[in-house]
């Protein structure tokens, strides 16, 4: 394995803009990828905002944010990624345009190479299937928002390899974050447990056994959480939460993954929160 020193990221969304920052603030020069030029733009000018909070707060250098931006680049044109030597891809939580993907990945980088996937709830076996070098292929699940968040959960497909997992676990060390390890099932850990929540969040608003406001409050003040149910699927995004609940339902199979109707309702009118200014709450 080559000494990892130039890594590309697939997705200028807000995880992949988040995961582009914290591997050029580590030191990394990053070729950040995405098919729409605005959303590049959009992630520079989120990735410098986000810095200067940083030196704003005293907690990085002015210098050292200067020399952040001047490692990362971006592009709309994959085939930059010939001379990455690690890839996140971090686009949409769709499971046959990751496939594609990853099987593009495979003809345009190094055989060396590994590719992580950022997603949160699709198989990481699958996506290795779609390439020739599953035993490179693993699941790098950044948490949002990702400069402040410190886990990362790793992924180990039914092909990975210890050394790839291994190599993944030093990188996150190297970024200054925490990897814990989860196993290929649908959801993981992190969503697995966390979607469920929501879900019943939603399904108690719905039946009406308390106000969004009740609801949020009860898990805030009653179990110490730092935002409640409600709100942080508004964070999320309601289409993401729909999307993760939809594979917790097909992959296990389990009727208690049922996504709630009123989530599906509000996903269908286009309420998705936080980012169309309308879901369990108006912003």
């Amino acid at each position: 394995m080559t000494e990892i020193r130039r890594v590309g990221v697939i997705g200028a969304g807000t995880m992949g803009n988040g995961i582009a920052q914290v591997f050029a603030q580590s030191g990394y020069e990053v070729h950040l990828v995405d098919a729409a030029a605005a959303a590049l733009d959009r992630a520079r000018s989120t990735i410098e905002k986000s810095l200067g909070k940083f030196v704003d707060k005293g907690k990085l250098k002015a210098e050292d944010r200067d020399a952040a931006l001047a490692r990362l680049s971006s592009g709309v044109d994959l085939e930059a990624l010939q001379s990455v030597d690690y890839v996140v891809e971090a686009i949409v939580e769709d499971a046959r345009v990751k496939t594609e993907l990853f099987t593009s990945l495979d003809r345009i980088t190094r055989p060396d190479v590994i590719l992580s996937s950022n997603t949160s709830s699709i198989s990481i076996t699958v996506l290795g299937a779609a390439t020739n070098r599953p035993d490179k292929v693993l699941g790098m699940h950044f948490m949002n928002p990702v400069p402040l968040m410190t886990l990362v959960e790793l992924i180990r497909g039914q092909a990975t390899s210890p050394a790839s997992m291994a190599i993944a676990s030093d990188l996150c060390t190297r970024l200054g974050k925490t990897a814990l390890e989860a196993a290929d099932y649908p959801g993981f850990i992190a969503n697995r447990i966390l979607m469920p929540m929501i879900n019943e969040a939603a399904y108690a608003l719905m039946e009406g056994v308390g106000t969004r406001e009740a609801i949020d409050g009860v898990m805030k003040l009653g179990m110490n959480h730092p935002m409640g149910p409600l709100t942080l699927a508004d964070f999320i995004g309601l289409d993401v939460c729909l999307a993760i609940l939809n594979v917790l339902h097909d992959g296990l199979g389990d009727p208690k993954y049922r996504p709630c109707p009123l989530l599906k309702r509000m996903v269908a009118a286009g309420h998705l929160g936080r980012k169309s200014g309308h879901g369990f709450y108006t912003y």
